[in-house]
């Protein structure tokens, strides 16, 4: 083989790997680690990679090799001395494939104690509810007017240790934020308890990870890390009622919003709204995304998921609603100005 060949075999070769490896890389991955836990379960699944291909290619190898001598067998390799060749490769195939096993469960069983060793009775506690196909997260405090609700966007300070608390209102649902720590599922009528950390600043995406019905796959939310700062600063913001309207359309928009079908199904605290059938929309404008991640938080989405959420996420319990050009700006100015 020519030099100019082998080069060319070396960089096919490194192309295929950026390609194989370009799926497990980016903005939800388990091999990008935001935080210990996730650095951990990184580790583990590295080497069982390792293993897994080390033992493929060896029962490949072996394959090829008794495939290869099978034409060239004759009664000289009969006899003892065969039979004992073959007893001791047997011996030594159960033998290593125990010891890869027991290195394995070893290696499991050190990666679920270090994890559990990251439990901190003093760490901030977050409540995550899933439901078909949201997700509400409550922030807890001994003292209930601090006590913070919002959806599908968890702020969290970078460094600090979080709480996690989950639980189902309806089917099983599983909470995964790959770059932060593994799956926890949501069982309705049980709660689950685990603990993580976000070690960088940054925009962390979680999803659903068990089949929950049609909109399974859209049933997204973000972690967001920022610094502790920051993350002081957005509580206090959060916890503050509604922005009173300050202009004659905003103030019509609340009009609208508190004569309709959406007071039977939201939270805009300040004002009469106070149901939690759907989520709190105290704050709806100062989020990226709507409808769990479906949308950007922009107006024309908005208006969208205001008069049509069937036809964006069918199935949803957001009923369609109908409005006069008017009425549909006007609500729109009053959700905008929630911040």
């Amino acid at each position: 083989m020519s030099q100019a060949s082998r080069r060319a075999r070396r960089v096919l070769l490194r192309v295929a790997w950026v390609a194989l490896l370009a799926g497990c890389e980016g903005y939800a991955s388990a091999l990008d680690p935001g935080g210990p836990q996730a650095a951990r379960i990184k580790e583990l699944t590295l080497f069982l990679f390792g293993v897994g291909a080390i033992v493929y290619l060896a029962v490949i190898g072996v394959l090829l090799y008794a495939l290869r001598r099978a034409h060239v067998r004759n009664s000289v390799e009969s006899g003892p001395a065969a039979e004992r060749r073959m007893v001791r490769a047997v011996v030594g195939g159960v033998v290593v494939t125990f010891t890869i096993v027991m290195v394995t469960l070893f290696l499991n069983l050190e990666t679920g104690r270090s994890l559990a060793s990251f439990a901190d009775p003093g760490a901030l506690t977050i409540t995550v509810t899933g439901q078909q196909w949201w997700w509400e997260v409550v922030y807890e405090d001994p003292n209930p007017s601090r006590r913070l609700t919002t959806a599908n966007e968890i702020y969290v300070p970078v460094g600090t240790p979080i709480r996690l608390v989950t639980g189902s209102r309806d089917v099983i649902h599983s909470f995964w934020a790959p770059n932060l720590h593994g799956k926890i599922d949501l069982i309705p009528g049980y709660s689950g308890t685990t603990y993580f950390q976000a070690d960088e600043e940054g925009v962390y995406r979680g999803r659903c990870a068990e089949f929950c019905g049609l909109q399974h796959a859209r049933m997204d939310f973000r972690v967001i890390a920022v610094s502790p700062d920051r993350f002081a600063v957005w509580y206090e913001g959060q916890l503050r009622p509604a922005r009173v309207p300050t202009t004659v359309e905003e103030v019509a928009g609340r009009e609208i919003f508190l004569s309709r079908g959406c007071v039977l199904c939201h939270t805009i605290r300040g004002t009469p709204a106070g149901s939690r059938v759907g989520p709190d929309l105290t704050h709806l404008a100062s989020r990226s995304r709507l409808a769990a991640g479906t949308l950007p938080n922009t107006r024309g989405h908005l208006a969208g998921w205001v008069l049509e959420a069937q036809g964006i996420k069918p199935g949803a319990r957001m009923p369609p609603n109908q409005l006069a050009p008017d009425e549909l700006r006007a609500l729109l100015a009053y959700l905008e100005s929630l911040r």
